[in-house]
Parts: C-alpha cells; sequence; structure tokens
C-alpha cells in the first residue's frame, strides 16, 4: 500500500496574542492542523473564534505589534514560515501561498488598473518582462470568468461590481500557481446569486489547477457543498475536525451541534424555529485554563470548570486525520444523535 501524501501545510502548536492595554487578548490558542495536497479545508466557527487571526498569522499579516506570534510552527514544504526572515516570507507570499481576503470592496488599490495588480506578483515572483506578465493576466481574468479579459485589464477597481472585483482577487492569488490558496471569507459581502457564482468557480477551478484550499467562513450550508474536511473553532481553539459528511452526521462537541442546530431549516409546509445559541463568545483577556463554551454549553458539568479538554480521537485514527474533538462531554452514538 502506498504511503500517504506528506502534508502540503502542516500547523503545530500556533499561540498568537494581542498586546492591549487592558492586558493580552489570547486570540489563538495551541492551534494544530494539516493541509493534504488537493484539499478543501473547511474553517468554521462564529466571529471573534479565531479563524482569520491564525491564518494571517502562518503568513505574519497582523500587524506587530500589537499581535504577537508567541509559539508554534507553520510548515510549508517543509520550512517553516514562522522562523522565516521577512524578506524570505514575502517570496512565499504570492508565490507559494495565495490569500483571497473578504471584502473585494477594499482590497484592490483604487488608483491602480486592474492589470497592473494582476501583472505585479507575476513580474515579482515569476520573473516575467511586461509583456509577458500582460499575456499571463489576461489568460487569468479569463480563467476566472471575466468577459472581454485585454479591455477590462487596463479598468480601474470602480469599474467593476463587487463579485467581478472578488474574481480579480482569485486572479491575483492564483497569478503564480500556488501550493496553497486560503480563501478569507470571501463571499461575506456579496450577494447570494454572485456567492453562488463564486462558489461554482472556485470548484472549477479546484478541478483544473488541484491546488489545495483553506476556506474560512461562518456558513455551514458553504462548507457542506465545497469541503472535504472541517475545522471548527471557538475561543481561539480546534474544537472539533472530521471529514464533512462524517461532521455533519455525527457532530461530537456541543458548539458544533448548536451551530449546525442554527442552520434554517423546512420540515413539511411550516418553518422550523431558528434556532439561536445563547450567550456570548469568551473574553481571551486569560490563557484558557477550563472550556470556553462551558457557559454557553447544555452538557457542563464540574470538569468542564477545572480543565479545558484536550483533542481526543472518536474514530482511532491521528488526531487530525480521522475525526476528532476537545470536550469532556461523551456524545451519544449516532442512532441517538439523530433523534436529538
Amino acid at each position: 500500500m502506498a504511503e500517504p501524501a506528506a502534508p502540503v501545510l502542516e500547523v503545530r502548536g500556533l499561540k498568537t496574542v494581542f498586546r492591549t492595554r487592558g492586558g493580552e487578548i489570547h486570540a489563538v490558542n495551541d492551534v494544530s492542523f494539516h493541509l493534504e495536497p488537493g484539499e478543501l479545508l473547511g474553517v468554521v466557527g462564529e466571529s471573534g473564534s479565531g479563524k482569520s487571526v491564525t491564518m494571517m498569522s502562518l503568513l505574519r499579516l497582523l500587524p506587530s505589534p500589537p499581535a504577537d506570534i508567541r509559539s508554534g510552527q507553520a510548515l510549508l514544504g517543509g520550512r517553516d514560515l514562522l522562523a522565516m526572515s521577512d524578506e524570505e516570507l514575502r517570496a512565499v507570499r504570492g508565490a507559494k501561498v495565495g490569500f483571497v481576503f473578504q471584502d473585494p470592496m477594499t482590497s484592490l488599490n483604487p488608483v491602480f488598473t486592474l492589470g497592473n495588480q494582476v501583472m505585479e506578483p507575476l513580474i515579482k515572483h515569476m520573473g516575467m518582462n511586461r509583456a509577458q506578465a500582460e499575456a499571463r493576466a489576461i489568460e487569468l481574468l479569463e480563467l476566472v470568468g471575466i468577459p472581454d479579459a485585454k479591455r477590462r485589464l487596463y479598468q480601474y477597481p470602480h469599474q467593476f461590481s463587487g463579485g467581478m472585483r472578488q474574481r480579480v482577487m482569485i486572479a491575483i492569488a492564483l497569478a503564480c500557481d500556488p501550493d496553497v490558496l486560503i480563501a478569507d471569507e470571501p463571499t461575506t459581502a456579496l450577494d447570494v446569486t454572485i456567492q453562488a457564482q463564486i462558489l461554482e468557480l472556485v470548484k472549477e477551478l479546484r478541478r483544473k489547477l488541484g491546488m489545495a484550499i483553506v476556506w474560512i467562513t461562518h456558513d455551514l450550508g458553504v462548507i457542506a457543498g465545497i469541503a472535504d474536511r472541517v475545522m471548527v473553532m471557538y475561543g481561539g481553539q480546534v474544537v472539533e475536525q472530521a471529514p464533512v459528511r462524517e461532521l455533519f452526521a455525527n457532530p461530537q462537541h456541543p458548539y458544533t451541534r448548536a451551530l449546525l442546530k442554527t442552520i434554517p431549516r423546512i420540515t413539511g409546509a411550516r418553518e422550523s424555529r431558528l434556532k439561536v445559541i445563547e450567550g456570548q463568545p469568551p473574553i481571551l483577556v486569560e490563557p484558557l485554563k477550563a472550556c470556553p463554551f462551558r457557559a454557553r454549553c447544555e452538557y457542563r458539568h464540574a470538569a468542564c470548570d477545572e480543565a479545558n479538554p484536550a483533542r481526543r480521537a472518536i474514530d482511532g485514527a491521528k488526531i487530525g486525520h480521522g475525526h476528532d474533538v476537545a470536550c469532556h462531554w461523551q456524545a451519544p452514538a449516532k442512532a441517538e444523535m439523530a433523534n436529538a
């Protein structure tokens, strides 16, 4: 039997804090995960759960100060991103790791043409001259579905709709054929029709290019349609991780179960009542010494106040490679879960 391929990205024990006048905010707490070649990893959780800060920490995109990456490794092709010099990391950004930011309305520079912005990484990282970069930029815009790409290459961002700007952002992220594409809630600012178009575009690009993707979102419906594996975050840490079908069929963490219940459903001829998760996320001014979800959890018991649970495997696989959860509570069997 062939050995499994080495992860394209492996993160170990990442911790990031923000230094403020009121003390330190422990935004990312001992996060570990991996990304397989060609895999799409969905990262979910509500606002403040640490999704974006985790991924931006990998490329040191957070302002420092106040951000401080205290510990961890982020291995890309065997090299630790967190140990690289600024110059080495600049060579990685865009070339090896592409990043699509959340808001297409503010991510593009309004005073430069789209052509200049798409061509910049091609000239900088790929060593192309301007004529070569222009030809490749036209190919990229066509790849992401922008019509009349040659003419539109020299238009400005304000001449494009939000959906078209997001397509341009994806084109820029793909320019240098990166090993990993990180998409930080790229459809949040778009209407549902455009969201669907962007999701279909990403599926098609993944089929054509075979790159590994990290997709950050709060929308479990999106994750169900595109992800291979899901990582659920809460309180700056990973609380559950599983293949997408397993997570939806057999959620093990109370927070994951609560998130799934918030998805609108229609039962019969009448809409079911929309569920909410009562309470607020924790304010992470101190290191986690207890379960961060305990104040909102219907299954809370004494152990939850005494220790922050470590991740444990559900299916016997190595942590991060099957189904694992960070919870003191033992979820019921699948048959019982279906009736819960």
